[in-house]
C-alpha cells in the first residue's frame, strides 16, 4: 500500500497535490451539506468558492501586471480554496453583501499580499493567513476555520494531510506544531482534564487542517530541518486561543503570521529573476542551463531551488498541459565559486510541458528562481570520509559539492560511484576528472545496461573501508530507497547515511 502511495506522490507535484487535496474538500463539504452533515448547504459553499476564486484570479492578474511579475495561476487557487475553507460562506436567500464584502475584501488582501508584503520578491507571508488577519483588525470580520471541528470532514482532512506531509516529508515539522499546540491548550485549560482537552483539541479544531496545508507552505517554511522545528513549535506554542495580549487573542492565522516573521528573520528568502546565457548537452538527454544571476547569490553546496516557467497560460484551472503545473525544484549543480548558476535536468521522449518549456529556452530567456533550501550539503568536519552515490541526473549535488572542493583545492578523502544506464548518459566527467588530479577524488561509474544494478558487492569492492564512512544518496525515490537498503544489509548505521530530498523530486 505504501508504495502505491509513493509511485502516486512521486507522479505528482507539491502543489497540484495540494490543489487536488482543497477541490476534494470543497466536494466533499458539498455532498455532506446536502446529506445534513454539514452546517452550510451546497450551493453557498460552491458560490463562496467560486466568488472568491474568480476575485483572487483578477487581483492577482492585476498585481503581477502592475509590479511586472509572472501570474502563477496555481498557487492562485491553493491560496483561494484555502479561504474558501476557512471562512464562512454567503448566505443566498437573501443575499449575504456583508459576507460578500468580507469574501472580496480577503481575496484581494490574499493576493496584494505576495506583491506588497514581500522582500526580494519574495512574499513574507502565507497569503489566506495574512488575509484574515488583516480583515480582522480593519473589518472586525473573522475566519471562523469552519473546516475544523466537524467529525464527517476529519477523515478526510487527516488523510489527504497526511499524503501532504509525506509528499514534502515534513513530518518532523508537523509533529513540532502538534506537540506545542497541544500543551499551550492543555496549559492554558488547567481546570478541565487533560485528556478531554485534547480528544476535544484534535476533534473540533482545525489542527490537522492547518498544520497539513497552511503550516508546511514552503515559502514561508525555514529551510533546514532545526530552524523547521523551533518554527512548528512557536507556531503551536501561540495556538491556544487562551493566549492574548492585551484585547488581542490567539488565533491559527496571527499565530502563523507570527511564525512567518520568525521564519524570515532566521532564513531571509529571495526570489531571482534567472536569465539564461547558456545551454549544453552534457549527456544523452541531459543538459546544463547556465543562468546569470545578475546579483550576489550565496548557498551552500548541495542545495535545492524551486524554479518557475512561464507558464503556457494564466488562466486554465489545471495550469498547464500536465499534472505537474509550471513549477519544479532542482539541485543547483553549480559551485558558490562559479560566476553563474547551473542547472541539469534530464529530458525524455514524454517529458511534461515544464520541461518542454525549458528545454525551448533560448539564451536572454528568465526564469523565476527562489526557496533556496536543503540540508544535503559537505559535513563541516573535513576529516569525514565520504562516499558519493548518484543515480542518473542525482549527480548535479554532487557536481555543486565537488566543483566547490576542486575550486578552493580543498582535500577530502571523497569517493563517488555515479550509476547510468549507458556511458553517453554521464554527465559533468569533465569536472570529476579536473577534481580527481586537483583534490584526489575517486570515481567508480556504472553501466547499468551492460555491468548491472550498483549493489552490495560493487560498493565493497569500490570501497573496501565502507565501514568507516558517511554515505551521501541522490537519485530518483526508489534508487535511494533501494541503495539504503542495501547499506542497512552491509552494517552502515542509517545515522551514516545522508539522501537527497526536495519537494516534487
Amino acid at each position: 500500500m505504501l508504495r502505491l502511495i509513493d509511485d502516486f506522490l512521486n507522479r505528482i507535484t507539491m502543489y497540484r497535490l495540494a490543489l487536488y487535496y482543497l477541490l476534494a474538500l470543497i466536494g466533499i463539504a458539498a455532498i455532506f451539506g446536502a446529506i445534513g452533515w454539514m452546517p452550510y448547504a451546497p450551493l453557498p459553499l460552491i458560490a463562496s468558492a467560486l466568488i472568491i476564486t474568480g476575485i483572487c484570479l483578477l487581483a492577482n492578474r492585476i498585481f503581477a501586471a502592475a509590479f511586472g511579475a509572472p501570474a502563477n495561476a496555481e498557487s492562485v487557487y491553493i491560496t483561494a480554496l484555502i479561504l474558501a475553507l476557512i471562512i464562512s460562506p454567503i448566505s443566498l436567500a437573501p443575499f449575504d453583501w456583508g459576507g460578500f464584502a468580507f469574501l472580496a475584501w480577503a481575496s484581494v488582501f490574499a493576493m496584494a499580499s505576495k506583491y506588497i508584503l514581500a522582500a526580494n520578491r519574495k512574499h513574507l507571508f502565507n497569503p489566506a493567513a495574512i488575509a484574515v488577519v488583516i480583515t480582522a483588525f480593519t473589518l472586525n470580520q473573522y475566519a471562523s476555520w469552519w473546516i475544523g471541528g466537524n467529525l464527517p470532514m476529519m477523515a478526510f482532512v487527516v488523510a489527504g494531510g497526511l499524503l501532504i506531509v509525506r509528499k514534502l516529508q515534513r513530518f518532523d515539522l508537523v509533529l513540532a506544531f502538534l506537540a506545542a499546540a497541544l500543551a499551550s491548550i492543555v496549559l492554558t485549560n488547567l481546570a478541565f482534564d487533560p485528556w478531554t482537552t485534547v480528544w476535544k483539541a484534535l476533534i473540533h479544531t482545525p489542527l490537522f487542517f492547518f498544520a497539513s496545508i497552511m503550516l508546511t507552505e514552503p515559502l514561508t517554511t525555514p529551510p533546514t530541518r532545526q530552524l523547521r522545528i523551533a518554527y512548528g513549535a512557536l507556531v503551536g506554542a501561540l495556538f491556544s486561543p487562551a493566549i492574548h495580549l492585551g484585547p488581542v487573542y490567539a488565533t491559527p492565522e496571527l499565530a502563523l503570521v507570527v511564525g512567518n516573521l520568525f521564519s524570515y528573520a532566521a532564513s531571509p528568502k529571495k526570489k531571482y529573476l534567472l536569465n539564461l546565457t547558456a545551454k549544453t548537452k552534457t549527456g544523452e538527454g541531459t543538459y546544463d542551463f547556465a543562468f546569470a544571476t545578475g546579483q550576489k547569490f550565496d548557498f551552500r553546496p548541495g542545495q535545492y531551488m524551486e524554479w518557475t516557467v512561464a507558464p503556457a497560460s494564466p488562466w486554465p484551472l489545471l495550469g498547464g498541459h500536465d499534472s505537474r503545473g509550471n513549477r519544479r525544484y532542482f539541485t543547483i549543480a553549480s559551485s558558490p565559486t562559479e560566476p553563474e548558476l547551473h542547472l541539469g535536468v534530464k529530458f525524455y521522449e514524454n517529458s511534461s510541458s515544464f520541461k518542454k518549456r525549458m528545454l525551448a529556452l533560448k539564451p536572454g530567456d528568465a526564469v523565476m528562481g527562489g526557496q533556496l533550501a536543503g540540508d544535503f550539503t559537505l559535513p563541516k568536519d573535513p576529516r569525514t570520509k565520504l562516499v558519493f552515490i548518484a543515480g542518473g541526473i542525482g549527480i548535479t549535488p554532487f557536481r555543486s559539492m565537488v566543483k566547490y572542493l576542486s575550486d578552493r583545492r580543498e582535500k577530502r578523502d571523497v569517493v563517488l560511484l555515479y550509476s547510468n544506464q549507458t556511458p553517453e548518459e554521464i554527465s559533468y566527467r569533465e569536472v570529476f576528472d579536473e577534481a580527481a588530479r586537483t583534490i584526489g577524488l575517486r570515481t567508480a561509474y556504472r553501466n547499468t545496461a551492460t555491468d548491472g544494478r550498483m549493489d552490495a558487492g560493487f560498493v565493497t569492492r569500490e570501497v573496501p573501508d565502507y565501514r568507516d564512512r558517511r554515505f551521501y544518496i541522490s537519485g530518483t525515490h526508489g534508487m535511494v530507497e533501494a541503495f539504503k537498503k542495501t547499506l542497512a544489509e552491509l552494517g552502515v548505521p542509517r545515522r551514516q547515511v545522508k539522501t537527497d530530498f526536495f519537494p516534487g523530486f
